[in-house]
């Protein structure tokens, strides 16, 4: 991974773009209104999904380097240091040399912990105590055994560092994968003795695993996990991601609970939205993983202290990262034993989680004697906390009225406390933006707004490819537009999603065709749009405006857009000519210009016969 997709992964793209445009949630989407035009209904848009952003008013789009480029003025490699410091990364270690070993290291980690995998798998088969206590005790059929690829560690010592050895992976790797330590001078296995659960990233990788004990011993944990290593980090790594992404986006909410087999039994039972922190230790890393697919999240921890202390913790996280957190409670001790107990009364705590505030109040109600002044400060000042973080300003008032109503205080005299206690209701927006040099021109802006709009509709649509008929790269501003049309002209039945299947098919091109990653670096406060990132900003701006349009009317749209068009590239030209015109007298000249210029009358009607 390079350093720019490192910063993206950990960093989503709507909370950079809220630091400077107020966002709300428009479906799969955020909508805001533009930075750059004085519009008065939203049409600047940003996708999640796709990591994009798109300003309808203004044509301009791109990643999160080209918008924090283009409002801070600042040039790639500035833009770059600016999220880097914000993202927690260190740039010295993508140094080309370091960055290529890591790569290396990382891709040999992976292969020895799929292998691992397969092997713990195998030695299940063949372990009863442990096959019986999967599928006896903790209730799992064989389909959820093989699903979540649950196996077995043999309690000698030395039976995975052997296996992986004979399959030509050294000491060093079988370290740094994280499943073997050094033990009386020899590589011992990492794990004895334990069920093993494989850890995955959000593609399904292999990376790391949770290890539970078989048999009970007081002297040793009864959950360990894989240490810190090149493919796995506990403060971000989401169990259960990969296999229950599609249910969250699907659903449009997620729930977050503790244990891994809590996750394992849910799925088992049909509930596929639940996914799993490390314990109780949920931060704000996985909080801005879930939001990349849903925003609402809804947290259920063991009803323990440890269980209401991490609960209480992530409140004040959930606001910081912009999500809408509520709570699950249960009355089992925790969800898998609900489960086991009755499925539908875990469906029905789902459905009735509180939100995150309301739930707080209830607990802080019940825990302290709020006749007492003593306990009217703690519960305030608990809730104050939340309360000041709260961006709606009915939604603060809300609760501020009832926080007084609980405490048995007057609103004036919370409202005062609130006031005192500092910090800010709503964060302030960030600067405006830059001022460019150089303005752009409005009628290349226009022509790039109108070719945005017609390949959208010839991209997402092959019933209308038709019109690309005569359509030459040179009506069509420089840029990936020339690249895409070059695309569809040779592909007229492409079909796919365009962000994966398209650009696998442009990898055939000649490098110099594409934008250059790094001539990013040359520009000052200006980024050539990567083809990946104009795609998927065609796609998101065909779902917008005309998905919902019958072939009928998107051929009648696209029609008028190609006229339009080539109106504007045959007006442009002739102002070309007429300049050329008035700086010369040569006669040869000035015919040769005359007759481009006819030729240019005839344009329109040759190119839409």
């Amino acid at each position: 991974m390079d350093a720019v997709a490192e910063v993206k992964s950990r960093l989503n793209i709507e909370d950079v773009i809220g630091e400077y445009v107020q966002l709300k949630r428009s479906g799969r989407n955020f909508k805001g209104l533009s930075p750059w035009t004085s519009e008065r209904t939203p049409s600047f848009m940003v996708s999640p999904e796709k990591q994009i952003w798109h300003d309808f008013s203004s044509g301009r789009g791109g990643d999160m380097f080209s918008f924090v480029m283009e409002m801070e003025g600042l040039d790639f490699r500035a833009t770059l240091e600016l999220l880097a410091r914000k993202a927690g990364v260190d740039l010295e270690q993508f140094h080309p040399s370091h960055g290529q070993r890591q790569s290396r290291q990382k891709k040999r980690a992976i292969e020895a912990l799929e292998l691992s995998a397969r092997f713990y798998q195998k030695q299940l088969t063949v372990n009863k105590a442990a096959l019986q206590y999967l599928i006896k005790k903790r209730k799992f059929n064989k389909q959820t055994l093989l699903k979540w690829q649950l196996g077995y560690a043999p309690n000698t010592g030395f039976a995975l560092t052997d296996f992986l050895t004979k399959h030509g992976f050294t000491t060093d790797e079988t370290k740094l994968a994280g499943v073997s330590t050094q033990r009386s001078h020899r590589p011992n296995d990492m794990f004895r003795g334990r069920i093993m659960i494989p850890l995955h990233d959000s593609r399904g990788s292999v990376i790391g695993f949770t290890a539970r004990l078989l048999i009970e011993d007081k002297d040793a944990p009864k959950y360990i996990n894989t240490p810190q290593t090149v493919t796995y980090d506990k403060s971000s790594h989401v169990f259960g991601l990969h296999l229950a992404k599609e249910a969250i986006r699907k659903i449009g909410f997620v729930v977050a609970v503790e244990g891994n087999m809590d996750v394992i039994s849910s799925h088992q039972a049909g509930i596929a939205n639940v996914v799993a922190t490390a314990g109780t230790a949920i931060t704000e890393r996985h909080l801005r993983e879930l939001k990349k697919f849903s925003g609402d999240i809804r947290l259920c921890f063991d009803a323990d202290q440890a269980g209401l202390t991490a609960t209480e913790r992530a409140i004040p996280l959930a606001q910081k990262v912009g999500v809408n957190l509520s709570i699950i409670t249960i009355s089992a001790k925790d969800p898998d034993a609900l489960i086991q107990a009755n499925v539908k009364a875990w469906e029905k705590a789902i459905a009735g989680s509180v939100y995150a505030p309301d739930w707080l109040i209830a607990h802080y109600k019940s825990a302290l004697d709020l006749s007492t002044a003593q306990g009217k400060r703690t519960f305030t000042d608990a809730l104050l906390v939340t309360i000041r973080r709260l961006s709606d300003a009915v939604e603060q008032e809300h609760y501020l009225k009832l926080v007084a109503e609980v405490a048995d205080a007057s609103l004036e005299a919370v409202k005062s406390k609130l006031k005192s206690g500092g910090g800010q209701t709503i964060t302030a927006l960030r600067k405006q933006p830059a001022a460019k040099a150089d303005q752009e021109d409005k009628n290349l802006l226009e022509q790039q707004k109108l070719q945005d709009h017609f390949l959208a509709m010839m991209l997402m649509q092959p019933k209308v490819r038709q019109l690309l008929k005569n359509m030459k790269p040179e009506y069509f501003n420089e840029s990936p537009s020339r690249i895409l049309l070059d695309f569809l002209k040779k592909n007229p039945n492409f079909r796919g999603e365009p962000s994966k299947d398209f650009i696998e098919v442009l990898a055939a091109k000649p490098k110099a065709a594409l934008p250059a990653e790094n001539s990013k670096e040359t520009l000052a406060g200006e980024q050539l749009l990567d083809i990946a990132d104009y795609v998927k900003i065609m796609a998101l701006q065909f779902e917008e405006l005309y998905q919902d349009l019958s072939v009928d009317d998107l051929m009648k749209q696209a029609a008028h857009l190609k006229h339009r068009l080539l109106e504007r590239y045959v007006k442009t030209q002739k102002e070309k000519l007429a300049a050329a015109m008035q700086s010369t007298s040569d006669e040869k000249i000035l015919q040769r210009l005359m007759n481009q210029a006819d030729e240019l009358n005839k344009l329109i009607k040759k190119v839409e016969d």
